[in-house]
């Protein structure tokens, strides 16, 4: 006959294999329970639907930690309901400009390192791991552009992380304010006063004064018509006879210039020549001038030959100049 397994040793054996059990996950699966980590709190507005604990907590894209507790809690004085939601980041994963691992931080230090990421512009939003789960993950990253809007609610003496809209809340909340100014517009009114306006362009369009006005309208625009055609008619011989009129006039001028060149140049050389005795003649009239008097007859007489002889020398070497005054006048 077998001997009956004692139950004391069966219940000591199955403690000690589940202690051995519980310690090797806890050294092999990483030795996360032995770490410190840094813990902080965030109060979102948004639905919690497919957050869970242990979802990933990202830096801009690297997960750092993850979500250790999610609960409700109710303020007695005005029954309002806030949402903590408690993350845990690894300070081993975050590390200094040298390279080295970060440690973990008493409370006063995480409020402090708290307050620099949160004056440096850090906040959390809820962001979809997957459109297919509809999980969601809590993504950290800096909104430099947003307000900073803290709960300031004491949870469990943890530092608190502020937060902004998801993408969607932020859509459903921009559609709700276009909506709720659309509904104060005054639709109704509006709709009632084009109604009459049409109305009242209708009416004048069918009322006799404006068909009469049309048909004069329309003679008008026929009899113009006619007027133009009539002057188009008129106005073209005129026109070819002032282009006719014009065609010639400057030929006349061209055979006019050709004939008065020369007669200009031999007048030219006459005056030069001129000139010249007036020159040599002037010595003799020096002579004469003792014996004749200022206001004698022969003084004045030259004078006027050469003032003449000036005025004739001007006058070609304007008619050089601009032959045409000789038709048309200076």
């Amino acid at each position: 006959m077998s001997k009956q397994a004692n139950p004391l040793a069966i219940g000591l054996f199955l403690t000690g294999a589940l202690t051995l059990l519980t310690m090797g996950v806890m050294i092999f699966g990483g030795g996360d329970y032995f770490k410190d980590k840094n813990r902080f709190v965030i109060f979102f507005d948004s639905a919690l639907n497919g957050l869970n604990v242990g979802a990933p907590v990202k830096l801009q894209g690297v997960q750092i930690g993850n979500v250790s507790e999610i609960s409700l809690v109710m303020e007695t004085d005005t029954d309002r309901i806030y949402k903590p939601v408690v993350i845990e980041i690894d300070p081993a994963l975050l590390r200094n400009t040298s390279g080295e691992e970060s440690h973990g931080h008493t409370k006063k230090q995480q409020q402090e390192a708290a307050q620099r990421m949160i004056e440096a512009g850090l906040k959390a939003r809820l962001e979809t791991q997957s459109l297919l789960t509809g999980l969601l993950y809590v993504d950290l990253n800096f909104y430099s552009d947003k307000p900073i809007n803290l709960v300031k609610l004491d949870y469990k003496n943890l530092p608190e992380l502020p937060s902004v809209p998801t993408t969607v809340d932020e859509i459903r909340n921009t559609a709700d304010e276009i909506i709720n100014r659309a509904k104060q517009l005054p639709v109704e009114e509006t709709l009632k006063n084009l109604s009459d306006t049409l109305t009242e362009i209708r009416n004048l369009l069918q009322s006799d004064n404006t068909r009469q006005s049309m048909t004069a309208l329309a003679k008008s625009l026929q009899e113009t018509q006619k007027l133009m055609a009539t002057l188009n008619r008129q106005t073209e011989p005129l026109l070819s006879n002032a282009n006719g009129a014009l065609t010639d006039t400057r030929a006349t001028l061209r055979d006019f210039n050709r004939e008065l060149l020369p007669v200009l140049r031999a007048a030219e050389q006459s005056l030069a020549a001129a000139t010249q005795v007036l020159q040599e003649s002037r010595h003799a009239l020096n002579a004469v001038e003792t014996l004749a008097d200022a206001d004698a007859p022969l003084n004045q007489a030259l004078l006027e030959v050469r003032n003449a002889s000036r005025s004739l020398k001007d006058l070609a070497e304007g008619l050089e100049r601009q032959p045409q005054a000789l038709i048309y006048g200076k």
